[in-house]
């Protein structure tokens, strides 16, 4: 058998419908959602599928939601007789997903623990103030040197290296759309604002990393029972306080996607499976490296597809 690594999503990956017709099939995605929603008291299978209170893009209840879906896969795969990953990953919000499939956090304190994280990330910015976009065609430099020219007294910074030639930058509003327009100037194939509510991995979330930190002191992080390779430093990290530090660091650091697949695939990976939903980090894995092979596995037949080519 062939060595393999799952992947886990990050915000932007939710959708109306999410996992429905996994539901349908396997009642554990059901049994999961009903566990996070009695956990944090709030329905999320009914905000994942029908959204009745327009609030699947609000940051306090889209990490939730996210990071139970992909457990609910998970659990589904170690059901199923799904073979064991050998390493672990997640962008942004994903990696919360990764560590606890590594047993590093129960999911019970990690579904709180994404909530509340939601919830400082998003008092930390006033509505409105902060920013987040892409920028496609440029190099990782000229990016750096445009954000530190433009920045001003304000803050704007790389945010998520997502793939070689698109990056996405984040602070505070005035200054992402200085740095769009400078970076259209030096050449940019296109710059384009993203629907968030809160601009992530900058220096304008310390306050609420700090925040943050004081949650994790209340909560038991365990040794990594499977490698997790960590956003802040794209490296394998088991010991559980360095784990944890580098989580705090996180919030107010840039994601380093690239050199986290880089590294990977440098092991010996050469297939990656998506566990959550949609297929956002299939498609930047390709256009890292397009020896690795990626498969999702939000519904039935991408389910059993990527359970056949890791099985072989």
């Amino acid at each position: 058998m062939q060595k393999f690594g799952f992947v886990f999503p990050g915000q932007g990956s939710q959708k109306l419908g999410m996992l429905s017709q996994l539901a349908e099939h396997y009642p554990a995605i059901i049994e999961t959602f009903n566990e996070a929603s009695e956990i944090i008291g709030i329905d999320i299978w009914d905000t994942s599928q029908r959204d009745t209170h327009n609030s699947l893009d609000q940051t306090q209840v889209t990490q939730p939601v996210l990071l139970t879906a992909s457990i609910a896969i998970w659990r589904l795969w170690v059901q199923e007789g799904g073979p064991r990953p050998s390493v672990l990953a997640g962008h942004s919000l994903g990696e919360y997903s990764a560590l606890v499939c590594a047993g590093v956090l129960q999911f019970r304190d990690a579904v709180q623990l994404v909530q509340k994280r939601g919830q400082f990330m998003q008092a930390a910015v006033p509505a409105g103030a902060g920013a987040m976009a892409a920028i496609v065609g440029l190099e990782d430099y000229k990016i750096h040197e445009i954000c530190e020219s433009v920045a001003g007294n304000d803050v704007v910074a790389a945010a998520n290296f997502n793939s070689p030639g698109q990056i996405v930058i984040a602070g505070h509003k005035a200054a992402v759309e200085r740095a769009m327009e400078a970076c259209k100037k030096a050449g940019a194939k296109r710059t384009l604002p993203l629907n968030v509510s809160v601009p992530s991995h900058c220096a304008l979330m310390k306050p609420a990393a700090e925040q943050l930190a004081r949650e994790f002191d209340t909560v038991i992080f365990s040794p990594a029972t499977v490698p997790v390779v960590q956003n802040v430093c794209a490296e394998i990290v088991v010991n559980p306080e360095l784990i944890k530090e580098n989580l705090v660091r996180q919030l107010f650091n840039p994601v380093l996607w690239v050199d986290s697949i880089k590294l990977i695939h440098a092991s010996g990976i050469s297939k990656l499976i998506e566990c959550g939903p949609g297929k956002v980090l299939c498609g930047l894995i390709k256009r890292i490296n397009s020896d690795l092979a990626a498969f999702g596995l939000d519904d039935n037949q991408s389910f059993q597809q990527a359970k056949d080519e890791v099985s072989m």
